[in-house]
């Protein structure tokens, strides 16, 4: 079979298995994304292995399903900024502030200890808190999507701690790294300006440019020339937040869409976006986690490790980023609904961890334990979220959120 045929066959399995499982998923009460994150882990290496089929022999696959996930990423981040709206994030931005901030230094500083607690050295002790302080709001972003409560205080106060959580990660890790190698103090300030640079300009161009460009493309004869523009806009975006910024591609998709949703054409372009991620590309993000996941790396000596880690990060955020909400005039549910939904490290604990792992900042038994932690994390953040809203929602079909 040829490698196009290759591609074409495992979209086919992967696209009829999410949409399966996320179904059973609701059916039992769950959030498809539960569905789906799973039967990724069933298609992956822990168990059935799918990459490692006969008539699947094309080496670059994993690959290719891998970039084709995070285009799911960036455009389910871009939806979710759609929905929402600047003044709305406002709003909470104490909350957010506090919230994304604490969520980071609780787990950090727990999972700090608990290194010291396991005799690891001081670096590695201080890195194992930085992977804990990391956190992937996709997750949660496509929970509350389909419990229809992304337009609630929670929703705003989530998405907007995400974007402190990444600053704050980031510039950690990125002060952290130079000062293993060498680096100066001035080094980590750059690295902090090239931040708040991209901020900037990325906000300029949305409020000033962007509306009155994207009504000229509308108006030019052009096939869904709008569409076509806000993927790009969205791209580069992710792009610029990677490049300039020193930030997560997620975190510019989703910026893009905040100024998107301040244009005429937000209602043409969700509409569009909307079929196009959840028919193809969303499914295969959530699904793609799964097929990161390798249990047979876990050993049973590093199971009580896996246990701690697990327990420490889960407690760290929904303590640290509940109490930052709490501090924002959250009630106190409110504020445990937006601790949850900070626990997922997802693909971001992931990245975190294997930057440590290249960097000799983890030892493959400790990367081992993360990666546990990441899967176990990111399984549970559903189910737990939706058993905090579960007196005010009902699950629905995120296509038609």
């Amino acid at each position: 079979m040829t490698p196009f045929l290759q591609i074409c066959t495992i979209l086919v399995i992967l696209l009829l298995a999410a949409k399966s499982a996320g179904y059973l998923s609701t059916k039992f009460g769950q959030p498809s994304v539960l569905g789906e994150l799973i039967v990724g882990i069933i298609l992956g290496p822990s168990i059935i292995n799918i990459f490692h089929f006969s008539f699947l022999d094309y080496s670059e696959l994993p690959i290719f399903i891998n970039d084709f996930a995070e285009i799911g990423v960036l455009l389910l981040m871009f939806i979710a900024g759609l929905e929402l709206q600047l003044s709305d994030l406002a709003k909470n931005k104490a909350a957010s502030a506090y919230a994304g901030i604490l969520g980071v230094l609780a787990p950090v500083l727990l999972g700090f200890l608990m290194g010291e607690l396991f005799s690891m050295d001081s670096d590695h002790s201080l890195f194992l808190g930085l992977t804990l302080g990391a956190t992937s709001v996709s997750i949660s972003a496509q929970t509350l999507i389909e419990l229809k409560v992304l337009r609630s205080r929670v929703g705003f106060g989530l998405l907007g701690a995400a974007v402190f959580d990444d600053m704050l990660v980031i510039l950690l890790l990125s002060g952290f790294i130079a000062l293993q190698s060498g680096g100066s103090v001035f080094e980590i300030l750059m690295v902090l300006i090239k931040m708040i640079a991209f901020l900037g300009l990325s906000l300029a161009f949305g409020y000033w440019i962007l509306p009155k460009f994207s009504k000229r493309i509308q108006a030019l004869p052009i096939a869904q020339g709008t569409i076509t523009l806000a993927l790009v806009i969205m791209f580069v975006y992710g792009v610029a937040a990677e490049i300039l910024g020193g930030m997560a591609a997620i975190t510019g998709s989703f910026i893009a869409g905040l100024m998107y949703a301040r244009t005429k054409e937000k209602k043409d372009i969700e509409r569009g976006l909307r079929s196009l991620s959840y028919g193809l590309f969303v499914p295969i993000f959530f699904i793609n986690i799964g097929l990161h996941i390798d249990i047979h790396g876990m050993g049973i000596s590093s199971l009580w490790l896996l246990m701690a880690i697990s327990i420490v990060a889960i407690i760290g955020k929904i303590i640290g980023a509940g109490l930052g909400a709490r501090l924002g005039k959250f009630t106190w549910l409110e504020s445990l609904q937006l601790g949850v939904g900070m626990v997922s490290r997802g693909e971001v604990g992931l990245i975190v961890a294997t930057v440590g792992l290249q960097e000799n900042l983890l030892n493959p038994d400790l990367y081992s334990s993360i990666v546990g932690m990441v899967l176990i994390t990111t399984l549970i953040t559903p189910p737990l979220l939706r058993a905090s809203f579960l007196k005010t929602t009902k699950i629905i079909n995120p296509s038609q959120a």
